[in-house]
């Protein structure tokens, strides 16, 4: 592989490390995460219709 290839390389891998772990941190971090379900639990679908 190319010098240049390895550079790009790194820089890829590196900047997708680091959003995972931000997107971890932000998700352990924040509080009363909870409360910001926008979504019942119970949504009926009708699935079991027939």
């Amino acid at each position: 592989m190319t010098f240049s290839g390895w550079i790009i390389m790194l820089f890829s891998v590196s900047f997708v490390t680091c959003l995972l772990s931000w997107c971890i941190y932000k998700v352990i971090t924040t509080p009363d995460s909870n409360e910001h379900i926008h979504s019942p639990s119970d949504i009926d679908t009708h699935d079991d219709d027939t």
